[in-house]
């Protein structure tokens, strides 16, 4: 697959209805969708409903409000389909059918330890990346906190997928060390002691 750069004058052909970029959009996008969703949702036939929403949804926001920064299309149509794919998610939950002899669920919904957990381990993440050098830290805040499509990385890095698969091997060794370097009850770094 090619991957695509995207202008202020690709928008406005979208916004124009220009037959020719709307198959182009539909075609790249929906690839680039199928393989996301492949490995999140369990049907075809759910694949192709979200895919369809996500595609429509940036088409009339495109037309409507436009977007600001049109070289990071991708990112937006990747953001837009993890919304539909949540609301998703959702409404499969709310329809589910239980037996009626089926024992009433437990309620796990309220775990007051949660946040709490969430907040430290957030916070030990962060002390780690921020303990890595700037690239390090740069390719692994946009794959695994701000979800950016590769494709997009490799633009912004100037590099190409074999060599951000080199650079993600090497950010995720470094932040492994420094993670094993760490006293796991308080995420600080361990003085004195050698890990076994």
């Amino acid at each position: 697959m090619i991957f695509a750069q995207f202008d202020h004058a690709y928008l406005e052909k979208l916004r124009a209805h220009d037959t020719e970029t709307e198959v182009h959009f539909t075609k790249y996008f929906g690839e680039l969708l199928f393989l996301k969703l492949r490995n999140k949702l369990r049907s075809v036939q759910l694949i192709d409903d979200v895919r369809q929403e996500t595609l429509l949804r940036v088409l009339k926001i495109v037309r409507e409000r436009g977007v600001d920064h049109p070289e990071r299309l991708g990112a937006f149509v990747h953001s837009v389909c993890n919304n539909v794919m949540y609301e998703e998610f959702r409404k499969q939950g709310r329809h589910l059918q239980m037996a009626e002899d089926a024992p009433e669920p437990r309620d796990e919904r309220v775990d007051l330890d949660a946040p709490l957990l969430g907040e430290e381990v957030r916070d030990q993440v962060e002390a780690i990346l921020d303990a890595l050098p700037a690239k390090d830290r740069s390719v692994l805040r946009m794959i695994y906190l701000e979800e950016v499509p590769k494709e997009e990385i490799c633009r912004l890095l100037h590099v190409d997928q074999d060599y951000l698969r080199v650079l993600l091997h090497r950010a995720k060794s470094r932040f492994r060390a420094e993670f094993l370097k760490r006293d796991p009850g308080t995420g600080r770094v361990r003085e004195g002691k050698e890990s076994g």
